[in-house]
């Protein structure tokens, strides 16, 4: 396996990202469309030993969009972490988010604004949430899904290539979206912001995800 990193290239992919466009509310299809926001909690932004505050940047985007899906009758989830204190994925992460803790919770800004269903996890992917397969049967409809939230390089890629991959081995044509101005990940000393974000959306576009600069919403 070769692990020597080609900085130009990934220069030159960061510049395209920061190139991406907005897309416009007109090419949203209300009807077709689901609001997927993945794991905008305390536990990850507020508190907790898994948080970082930097990730607060995406709240105002992402309440900004929930405000036009209430005002469309676009469909809207939000994952919470929501861990058994026994969960195996603790054998990978300190343990975080225990259920009925405060870090399991929705952001307040969020919540304040409303109109979105709550679906609890417990592993980083969502897809395989009981609350989410019923979610999915019940809204087979439904073939473009807006997804954003953290961390972009593991709860929200192992949702989206879940998702894609469901919808072609059904064979039924989708559209996800990631807008990078609602979809963040964290810093530390051995899990490099930029890099993981870099890594995770160039796994994402090569596998069928659309990224987009964000959505504008003012058009």
């Amino acid at each position: 396996m070769k692990i020597k990193s080609d900085d130009i290239q990934l220069k030159k992919y960061e510049q395209y990202l920061y190139s991406l466009p907005f897309v416009g509310t007109k090419k949203i299809e209300s009807e077709k469309t689901v609001f997927v926001m993945v794991d905008i909690i305390n536990g990850f932004i507020r508190e907790g030993v898994l948080h970082d505050k930097e990730i607060e940047s995406i709240i105002s985007p992402v309440k900004a969009f929930l405000e036009y899906c209430n005002r469309k009758n676009i469909k809207s989830i939000a994952f919470s972490d929501c861990h058994s204190e026994d969960s195996c994925e603790f054998s990978a992460f300190p343990s975080h988010c225990i259920k009925g803790d405060n870090e399991c919770k929705i952001v307040d800004e969020l919540i304040q604004t409303g109109g979105f269903a709550i679906i609890e996890k417990n592993s980083a992917n969502g897809f395989h949430a009981s609350g989410f397969r019923k979610f999915l049967e019940n809204n087979m409809d439904k073939n473009c899904y807006i997804v954003c939230g953290d961390c972009t390089d593991i709860c929200v890629l192992n949702f989206c290539l879940s998702l894609k991959t469901f919808f072609n081995e059904i064979n039924k044509p989708s559209e996800i979206l990631v807008p990078l101005n609602m979809t963040e990940t964290f810093q530390t000393a051995k899990h490099n912001r930029s890099l993981a974000n870099i890594s995770a959306l160039f796994i994402m576009e090569t596998n069928g995800i659309k990224l987009i600069g964000g959505i504008d919403i003012n058009e």
